[in-house]
Formats: structure tokens, C-alpha cells, sequence
């Protein structure tokens, strides 16, 4: 139908479009839609709507864009789906815009992938594979619900590596260090204790409530992680289902723990135990106490990895490490720590010798 004008509240010239389309039910039914300061704006939000409607790869990237988003957010935790929403209108929407989905060749993705490996400053390998297997999902997504012939990032290849294959962490030594120069007691020293003798995450640590500690039995329970998103607080369950688990403390971490809990005023079981600490304020912690003690400065995740090194040094199997940092499968923590086993396998050598005549 064609494009009509009226006046709005404030004697302004505005355009609509208004239209029959049949829907999923096979009804015929009418859309007005409103409020456009030119007559093209409109014809193309009439356009745009029988595209979406047509559930076809005719329509643009930005609109199939849209539709894969809205599926995402249904299926995705709130915090995984934040960072595909930022992912697609920063470094998608903006280079593939509005060329229809059926009309994206190999070659444009090889042409993104290079605006992406010739960034600066560079991106890492990690993010990039990231980003190469995000936009391969939408394609995906494009070929299984509205007939696309194929995936063209298949074609094109993929960048970017699963595991840097380099991880920053800390010696014990520089560990205590560090602590040597923090503040004691308090609940920044308490946290990184944490996150060192357990190799929980960082949001982990941050949605722990007091009932979740049981320093009599010198356990943690793991069951919950911590998120902000715009502004707002998000608890949900951990990163996946394994990472659901009882994490074993030493004995001194649970005295310390337990004074810890002691000093909180009138502590309630749901209570966080660190309400006071975010993210951001273990960063700058962690960083500016760091320079203070001459120490190579980390990121709080590589806590994390700290806790995996000394695991490896002090001889357990991948499958226990696996477990107690709550890993999916025990082939990711082989992925990500398998170069600090060489010296391991030495020792087997060595010990095999014993029995050798």
C-alpha cells in the first residue's frame, strides 16, 4: 500500500505505511506502522516487516540479526547473551548491514576476518575465535530455520585459537608476596586468599553466601555466579553444569575464613560474603597492590590458573584439577594447561627407570 502523511501533536509532517500480511496461523491481518519523518523510512519498515514475516535469506543481516538475537535471549544466560548483543552491533551489524544474508559470500567474511586480524591494537587469538564462531552460529542459524544453502563461514575458515597457548600466573612465592603487601583482614585478603588455594571464578567468589561455607568440614559449596548488567546485579547458576560442585580448603584458609565470617555483623546465611567487593575493585586491588610489591601484575582470572600451576606442581592427576575447577570436560583443562606437564612427564621417565633391570 502506499505511504500516507498526517500531522502529529506538534503540527509536524510524519509518514506511515499500512498493510495486510497473512500470519503464521494463515490469518490475514492489518499493520500501521507510524511515526517516520520521511516517506522512504516508512516504505522500508513495510519492507523490513514482510521480510521478517517471509522468514526468508532475502532479508538484510541487520533484520536476521534481530530474529537471532530475540532466539538467543531466550536460550542464553543474561550475561552470555550481553556479550553476543555488544559482539553483533559492534563488530557485525556495522560491516555487513544491509545486504541481504543470501547474498554474503565466503569472500565478505574472509574481508571481516581481516578487519579484525589487522586491528590495532591487535585483538587476541582467543577473541578472535570467539568472534569467528559467534557469527558461524548465526549462519547456522540462518541454514537450520530459514533455508539458507550453506554456512559461508565454513567455506571461508575459521581464526583465532580455543587457548592462547600462554597463561600469566603466580609462583606461591609471588603469591605470598603479594599478600605480604595487601592489607590483612580484610575482605580483599580473604578474597584472593580464595581464589588462590581453590581456583574458583571471580564471579563465583562474588555470589558466595555465608551458608555456602562450612569451615568445620573445610569445604566451599560452588553453586551460583555473580554478574552486572546495566547497573544491575544478576545471580544465576554457574557457567555450566560441572561447575556446580564442594571444593575442599586447607585447614588455615578455613580458620582464616571462619574469623573472617566472625568479623561480619550479624552475618545471615543468604548474606554474600563479600558484598563490598566487585570486578572492578578486585582489579584495581589486585593491580595497584601488585606494583606496590614488585610483583608481575596479573589479571584476576589468572588467580585462577595459579591455583591450576600449583595443582600440577604438587603431582594431582588432570582429571581431579578438572574437577575441582569445575570443568566441563577433563579435555579443557588438558587444552589449557597441557604445556606445564612436559616436566611431568620427565618424572615418569625417571621413575619407570627404577623398575627397568
Amino acid at each position: 500500500m502506499p505511504v500516507k502523511s498526517y500531522k502529529d501533536r506538534n503540527g509536524k509532517t510524519k509518514y506511515y505505511c499500512s498493510f495486510y500480511y497473512t500470519d503464521s496461523n494463515g490469518e490475514r491481518k492489518r499493520k500501521k506502522i507510524e511515526g517516520f519523518s520521511f516517506s522512504r523510512d516508512a516504505k522500508q519498515a513495510e519492507k523490513d516487516f514482510l521480510d521478517k514475516i517471509a522468514g526468508n535469506t532475502t532479508m538484510t543481516f541487520r533484520l536476521l540479526s534481530e530474529l537471532y538475537l530475540k532466539d538467543c535471549k531466550a536460550r542464553l544466560k543474561p550475561t552470555t547473551y550481553k556479550a553476543k548483543e555488544y559482539f553483533f552491533n559492534a563488530n557485525l551489524i556495522n560491516f555487513f548491514k544491509d545486504k541481504p544474508v543470501c547474498e554474503i559470500t565466503p569472500a565478505m567474511i574472509r574481508d571481516w576476518q581481516n578487519q579484525l586480524l589487522t586491528h590495532r591494537p591487535p585483538y587476541s587469538q582467543t577473541y578472535m575465535k570467539t568472534c569467528s564462531n559467534w557469527l558461524s552460529a548465526f549462519f547456522n542459524f540462518a541454514v537450520r530455520y530459514y533455508d539458507l544453502k550453506i554456512n559461508p563461514v565454513r567455506i571461508a575458515g575459521s581464526i583465532g585459537k580455543s587457548h592462547s597457548g600462554r597463561l600469566d600466573f603466580w609462583t606461591v612465592s609471588e603469591y605470598k608476596t603479594f599478600m605480604q603487601a595487601l592489607k590483612a583482614d580484610t575482605p580483599f585478603s580473604m578474597a584472593f586468599e580464595l581464589l588462590f588455594y581453590t581456583g574458583m571464578r571471580e564471579g563465583e567468589l562474588l555470589a558466595l553466601t555465608v551458608s555456602d561455607i562450612d569451615t568445620a568440614a573445610e569445604t566451599i559449596s560452588i553453586n551460583k555466579t555473580l554478574s552486572v548488567i546495566d547497573g544491575k546485579i544478576i545471580v544465576t547458576p554457574p557457567k555450566t553444569p560441572k561447575s556446580k560442585r564442594i571444593v575442599t580448603i586447607p585447614q588455615k584458609v578455613a580458620k582464616h575464613l571462619q574469623a573472617y565470617i566472625n568479623s561480619l555483623y550479624d552475618p545471615q546465611p543468604a548474606e554474600r560474603l563479600f558484598p563490598m567487593v566487585n570486578k572492578y575493585s578486585l582489579g584495581k586491588m589486585l593491580k595497584k597492590t601488585a606494583t606496590a610489591a614488585n610483583v608481575k601484575i596479573i589479571r584476576v582470572h589468572d588467580i585462577r590458573h595459579s591455583h591450576a600451576s600449583l595443582l600440577i606442581e604438587l603431582g594431582f592427576p588432570p582429571l581431579l584439577i578438572s574437577e575441582r575447577l569445575g570443568h566441563e570436560r577433563i579435555e579443557t583443562t588438558l587444552q589449557i594447561y597441557s604445556h606445564l606437564y612436559p616436566n611431568k612427564a620427565t618424572e615418569v621417565a625417571k621413575k619407570l627407570n627404577n623398575f627397568v633391570e
